[in-house]
């Protein structure tokens, strides 16, 4: 994805935008996947997944200041409400979340 088309897909977006900077050799990356996955799918369509491969995206992850992987941002209207990186049990990423749906 280019960053343009992130920048736009970021401002544009009405919904809440959950972004996942992550890698494929990352361990904790593939850890925290299915969760990811499980709580963004508990919100029925109220907060939209994006996963950004740092290896392929370097710029969006350093526009974003990503020191570690994996690490996560949550937008509306291209500005961040949340980011937060590392493991996370499913009841803290849910509770996280759940103030902004």
């Amino acid at each position: 994805m280019a960053k343009k088309n992130f920048k736009e897909l970021l401002s544009k977006s009405q919904e809440l935008l959950f972004v996942d900077f992550y890698a494929d050799w990352c361990g904790p990356c593939q850890t925290m996947n299915p969760v990811v996955e499980e709580v963004i799918d508990s919100y029925e369509g109220k907060i939209k997944l994006l996963k950004i491969d740092v290896e392929k995206h370097p710029q969006l992850a350093q526009q974003f200041a990503v020191r570690s992987i994996p690490h996560y941002a949550l937008f509306k209207r291209g500005k961040i409400l949340w980011r937060k990186g590392g493991i996370m049990t499913k009841k803290d990423l849910a509770q996280y979340l759940k103030g902004f749906v």
